[in-house]
């Protein structure tokens, strides 16, 4: 590690602490050369993944976009962003335990109607009238009578 003062690539690591859950090291380092200090942070490589698109077209994996339909999906419904957050990290970790390089969007959108059931019949709906391309009220009825026949299930 080379020092952003003088360049030097002596230090010293003079403290260090897990952050972000685990997921990174920080580390508080001091150059030997200037003595200046400076913050470094290790973590795991993250591997890029590529979506598949219903048209074939491929583009890299983006969590953010991933979140933001999930929020657009929530608006203005009772759900704490941490919940969304869980939802999208629950999805992420889904796709890296199956070991994937690419990935179809239909299966990120599965993915999604999946924690938005859990999350909120509202939500849900609103997501799989867009992903699902509805286009009359009886699929907005079918997709409803379906939540409904889950619950009186798991009753």
């Amino acid at each position: 590690m080379k020092c952003p003062y003088c360049h030097s690539g002596d230090d010293k690591v003079i403290d260090s602490r897990s952050v972000r859950d685990g997921e990174a090291i920080r580390r508080r380092r001091e150059c030997t050369g200037c003595g200046g200090r400076y913050t470094t942070y290790e973590y795991i490589e993250s591997i890029t993944y590529k979506v598949v698109k219903r048209d074939g077209t491929r583009e890299d994996f983006d969590r953010k976009k991933l979140e933001e339909g999930i929020i657009r999906a929530c608006s203005k419904r009772p759900i704490p962003f941490e919940k969304i957050q869980e939802a999208v990290d629950s999805i992420i970790e889904r796709l890296q335990s199956e070991h994937y390089k690419e990935i179809p969007a239909d299966l990120i959108g599965e993915l999604v109607m999946n924690e938005l059931k859990v999350l909120d019949d509202v939500a849900y709906v609103r997501f799989a009238s867009v992903y699902r391309k509805f286009e009359a009220k009886e699929d907005f009825v079918k997709t409803i009578k379906g939540i409904d026949k889950e619950k009186s299930r798991k009753r």
